[in-house]
């Protein structure tokens, strides 16, 4: 068993680089199965999460080819099963995207039921109600998604909840798809707008990604032979930002859009914390306790469910009451049982949680509940007193790459240690 052991408190100083956007490159991966032909994927984060991707794409017939640790090239013109390895597809969640882009390719997919972090229902009706309005017939049993359609054509489809997945899943299957599709009520995240990108690179005319109107204009085939750059991870940078407050340091953010952070930022100098916005970097301090906040995640552009639990670290130590509403996930507070373990008085209450603010937290053996509740410990961990043993590491290592060597560089006292 690996274990991250956390000394503190330590104050994070330095430059860190942020990697290429999860949630965009387990999107993209998928994706390249609408090109019948090869691409070149670059700046991807190598985390568990996409070495998983990949595999399941090899076990689909394509041909990947690793140029460095961050880059691949992959051929998927021989794509010759529509029956995705159940074992893999049922460990993450973004494992969903296969349904879009292979009923667009082949018009078929089975897949197993979406895997991923525990935070709460999560059901996938928007997807499906896409898919059927595209002319796909979708069925659910025994733990497998199957999906099949003559021919796609496209339609109107209006999202009941504003939902990242369903619109990206969509997107993917009516790229293909005859005619035209419209996505009323879209979600406007940084990586749909990424995704869109990409696809447009490879031959797609996709228009109004980033607006809650998206317009698909279905073509013939998608060429490849490009290059394309995965997108900045805003969920990373926001997590070093709220580091550099919690811990009262001094941290230069390298390779991010600071578009992306808005909501980010403005939160950290509510709650006392320094900005300073270089363009595609950004600078982030703190000299002082933080001052206490009252949060409510939100659809970009609002504050990111993804960042609430680092947050809450933040609201954790700092000066007054605080109170975080969470309107996205029901169960994205069990990150605070463990926060408590190391001296938070936190309350929470289905998708509310009251922080009384202390003055510092101790160290203890804490476990990751979760990819972000994973980060929010290891920044708790370089706040506390003493020593604290972070469990259940395969979380975070699903989300972000190298974090004990970063947090390291800027540091911290952290290594990852096996029992």
């Amino acid at each position: 068993m690996e274990k991250l052991v956390v000394k503190g408190p330590t104050p994070l100083k330095g430059e860190v680089t942020i990697s290429g956007a999860k949630n965009a490159a387990v999107a993209i991966l998928p994706a390249t199965l609408l090109i019948d032909g090869v691409c070149t994927i670059e700046n991807l984060p190598n985390i568990s999460d996409i070495k998983i991707s990949c595999e399941i794409l090899e076990k689909l017939g394509a041909k990947i080819t690793w140029n460095n640790k961050n880059s691949i090239t992959i051929d998927t013109t021989n794509i010759n099963t529509t029956k995705a390895p159940l074992d893999l597809t049922s460990k993450f969640r973004a494992s969903y995207y296969l349904i879009g882009a292979m009923l667009s390719r082949k018009g078929e997919i089975e897949v197993g039921m979406p895997g991923g972090c525990k935070l709460g229902a999560r059901p996938i009706d928007q997807h499906i109600k896409g898919f059927e309005r595209l002319g796909a017939t979708v069925t659910v049993e025994k733990g497998t998604i199957s999906a099949k359609a003559k021919k796609l054509t496209g339609n109107s489809i209006y999202m009941d909840i504003v939902s990242v997945g369903a619109t990206i899943n969509v997107m993917l299957s009516a790229v293909l798809a005859k005619g035209t599709t419209t996505i009323d009520n879209a979600a406007k995240e940084p990586h749909i707008v990424d995704v869109a990108n990409f696809l447009n690179t490879m031959g797609a005319d996709i228009r109004g990604a980033g607006t809650d109107m998206i317009k698909i204009n279905g073509v013939e085939k998608l060429s490849g032979n490009a290059t394309y750059s995965v997108v900045p991870d805003q969920i990373e940078a926001g997590t070093f930002m709220l580091a550099a407050v919690a811990t009262r340091g001094d941290i230069t953010l390298k390779n991010c859009i600071t578009k992306h952070l808005e909501s980010i930022t403005a939160k950290i100098i509510e709650v006392g914390g320094k900005v300073e916005n270089h363009g595609d970097s950004i600078r982030v301090w703190c000299n002082q306790r933080p001052q206490k906040a009252n949060i409510k995640t939100l659809p970009y552009p609002g504050f990111p469910t993804d960042l609430q639990p680092q947050m809450g670290v933040v609201l954790s130590i700092a000066d007054g009451a605080s109170i975080i509403n969470e309107s996205i996930w029901e169960s994205r507070f069990q990150y605070t049982d463990e926060l408590n373990k190391m001296g938070a008085k936190i309350t929470a209450q289905g998708k509310t949680a009251f922080f009384e603010g202390v003055k510092k937290l101790s160290g203890a053996p804490v476990y990751s509940t979760d990819l972000r509740a994973g980060a929010a410990l290891v920044i708790a961990g370089t706040v506390a007193n003493g020593s604290t043993e972070i469990y259940n590491l395969e979380h975070i290592d699903r989300g972000y790459e190298n974090i004990e060597e970063k947090f390291r560089k800027l540091g911290a006292k952290i290594e990852r240690v096996t029992e």
